[in-house]
């Protein structure tokens, strides 16, 4: 067992002897000049030594603080570069993905309790944001993102296609005037998500009516959402129809809090992808999510790339 003064008296001292100034050292350990005064005292006494020669307008070192202080400073060094590695160690078992809001919220999110399980030693850090990753400057890992899989310079596994159908609240489809056919529609209020960027390959109202053979139904009506879960959590309170995507509804379905009144299911021709840097793919922590991630969409990772 090691007898050592107290943490405090060693700091106060290092940092006093380091400036030869009481003020220097307690505005760097953010304390008063007395508290420096008394903790360096502290010492003196436990070591039964002066450490400093207090003079009127100066500090000096005596030669037993000369002996001490180099040796000490040695020792806070050692110590902060031992608590930087284990900071260092930390920060690598953090993993970076970035995720659109509505795909985190409610696909991926729910499902990071069975990634800690299996990997209790690593971190996920969500950066939940519709725009895309700069792998170069912004710390992001992984990505997931929603498109055609032509990204240069990546390495791009399929996690899962999609699928657009309306939903809504059970509450809707019972009762005295219930929403029981496609007509129905033009009675309920239509929820819609404005996708930035997305007006041309995601399908809206307007297609899924016309698909359906009701392209007379005013699909211009209902509120409006920047993200796809604000509609389906708004269809789950029963506000109206949302026309959902099976990744961002499935869980919602699978309670009971949404039902899928229509069997009509549009699939867009774009898929979300697994996107990683080729350079840094096969890094372990990289790899250990992306095999994860995949199987927890049904997909065999040995067989997921492209």
């Amino acid at each position: 067992m090691r007898r050592l003064p107290p943490l405090n008296a060693l700091r106060a001292f290092e940092a006093a002897g380091r400036h030869l100034s009481f003020s220097k050292a307690a505005g760097e350990l953010n304390v008063t000049p007395a508290a420096i005064s008394q903790q360096v005292k502290l010492l003196e006494e436990h070591l039964g030594v002066m450490l400093f020669r207090r003079l009127n307008r100066a500090l000096l070192l005596t030669d037993d603080g000369q002996i001490c202080l180099p040796a000490l400073r040695d020792g806070f060094d050692r110590l902060a570069d031992a608590v930087a590695r284990i900071a260092a160690r930390r920060e690598a078992n953090v993993l970076t993905v970035s995720v659109a809001p509505s795909l985190a919220a409610k696909w991926l999110a729910p499902r990071l309790d069975r990634f800690y399980r299996r990997h209790p030693d690593f971190d996920i850090r969500i950066d939940a944001t519709a725009t895309l990753a700069d792998f170069s400057s912004d710390g992001v890992d992984v990505a997931i993102r929603y498109g055609d899989g032509n990204y240069p310079g990546m390495r791009v596994d399929c996690l899962m296609t999609e699928e657009v159908f309306p939903v809504c609240s059970p509450r809707l489809t019972d009762g005295a005037d219930p929403l029981s056919d496609i007509g129905d529609l033009a009675r309920f209020p239509l929820l819609h998500i404005d996708w930035a960027g997305r007006e041309d390959d995601w399908p809206d109202w307007r297609m899924w009516l016309a698909a359906a053979g009701f392209p007379d139904i005013d699909a211009s009506r209902g509120s409006r959402f920047t993200h796809t879960s604000m509609a389906v959590q708004a269809a789950v309170d029963g506000v109206g129809v949302a026309l959902g995507c099976r990744s961002i509804a499935a869980d919602d379905l699978a309670a009971g809090r949404l039902v899928k009144p229509f069997d009509l299911t549009l699939v867009p021709d774009f898929c979300h992808y697994v996107v990683a840097p080729e350079r840094t793919a096969d890094r372990p922590e990289i790899a250990l999510f992306r095999d994860w991630i995949l199987r927890e969409a049904g997909v065999d990772p040995t067989a997921a790339t492209g």
